[in-house]
Parts: structure tokens; C-alpha cells; sequence
């Protein structure tokens, strides 16, 4: 049975779709943004924004009893992939101590209120 997983410590989605969706011991997040929880605004550079996209993918693994350990893969998708380094840097502040997940990482030409970065996430409770 599919679960919706939602955080209190984020905004409401900015669509129709659900945050997060837990089946069996299964969750897969919808694309994460670095967006303000006060001002709803996206601020930073890409290693700020992405390190913020991570923090809101961990909000919504502890809603569903999950760690950073418990990611299997993430897609990374960057509106400018020279940026690459930066990302990097954030996943090893971010992952520090922890096993790196899979990772694609995509340049594209647009995201969301003009984010930098995007991050969906899959997680498994095994």
C-alpha cells in the first residue's frame, strides 16, 4: 500500500503531486528544491542550493523512519553543469561519514522558480 510522505518542516507542494511516496519498504521523493521555508524564495549558489535540496530529501526520509544511509540513488539535475565541482562539494559535506548512493546528474535548461538545482531521491528501509 502506497503511503504520501510530507514534512512539516517544508512548504506544501508547488503542484499536484505528493513529496514523497513510501511502498513496502520503498521511498521515492519528488524533486527537491533549495526553496525558503518562510519566504518560499530559492537563494544560494549551487553548492548551497544543493547541500538545501539534500536537507529537504533528509526532512522527508526521517518522516518515513529512513537515514542517509538508507538512499539507494539520486538524480541530480543542475541548469549548468560547469557548476559540477560545486555539487560535489556539497554531496561530501552532506554524505560525510556515510557510504556514497548512485548518482546521475543531468544539466538542463530550466528548473523551478529559478532553481539551480533539483533532486529526486530513492531510499529503501533494506
Amino acid at each position: 500500500m502506497k503511503k504520501v510522505i510530507e514534512s512539516k518542516k517544508l512548504p506544501k507542494a508547488i503542484g499536484p503531486y505528493s513529496p514523497a511516496v513510501l511502498i513496502n519498504d520503498l521511498l521515492f521523493t519528488s524533486g527537491q528544491i533549495a526553496i525558503d521555508e518562510k519566504t518560499l524564495a530559492v537563494q544560494g549558489n549551487t553548492e548551497e542550493q544543493t547541500l538545501h535540496a539534500l536537507k529537504n530529501i533528509h526532512l522527508l526520509l526521517l518522516e518515513a523512519g529512513l537515514t542517509k544511509s538508507s538512499i539507494l540513488k539520486l538524480n541530480v539535475y543542475v541548469t549548468d553543469l560547469k557548476k559540477f565541482e560545486d555539487v560535489n562539494k556539497a554531496f561530501q559535506t552532506f554524505f560525510e561519514g556515510h557510504v556514497f548512493p548512485a548518482r546521475t546528474t543531468i544539466e538542463v535548461s530550466g528548473l523551478p522558480l529559478g532553481a539551480k538545482v533539483e533532486i529526486d531521491c530513492m531510499a529503501s528501509r533494506k
